[in-house]
């Protein structure tokens, strides 16, 4: 599994412009909004799901969307979503709860997972995630973050999570 250096390195060998910011562990939204003014842009809330079939998904959307899960499954071509028990992010992402983020797909040797990825970040210069681990975050513009998932995992869905909120 790769972890925090591995990606940095990924990041550098691509020449994606980024930068990261360490600080104490951060476990929730509300966590990490006592950190805003230190890091600026959009920052994100991650869903990781799975259904009754074992397919499993990633949703990335702006942190104060509270998603309707009930209304989901049709977006995602899937039925009954529930939250993946963590032992599938260990297994799959090589990540703990807390430290979910787009970055935890270069984890994913299957290309099991399905990506989603909040539209809303699109207007956005900088978008902020843990660098598979919540004692930093990395500000990256939100094309090279697609363009790094495109390119090691696979393609990424697009959705418009302003629809899905509660």
């Amino acid at each position: 599994m790769k972890t925090k250096p591995d990606l940095l390195q990924m990041l550098k060998k691509e020449s994606i412009d980024f930068s990261i910011t360490e600080h104490e562990p951060l476990f929730t939204v509300e966590d990490s909004k006592l950190m805003r003014g230190k890091i600026e842009g959009g920052h994100s809330k991650n869903l990781f799901l799975k259904d009754q079939k074992e397919n499993f998904f990633l949703i990335t959307f702006i942190e104060d969307i509270t998603a309707d899960l009930k209304r989901l499954p049709d977006a995602l071509n899937s039925k009954k979503l529930s939250f993946a028990k963590p032992k599938y992010l260990k297994e799959l992402m090589g990540i703990e709860p807390g430290s979910v983020s787009p970055f935890g797909l270069i984890n994913d040797d299957q290309r099991k997972i399905n990506f989603f990825f909040d539209e809303a970040f699109l207007k956005f210069e900088i978008a902020n995630f843990h660098p598979l681990v919540n004692t930093a975050t990395v500000s990256i513009s939100p094309k090279d973050l697609i363009d790094f998932i495109k390119k090691f995992h696979r393609e990424v869905n697009m959705i418009n999570m302003n629809e899905f909120q509660k």
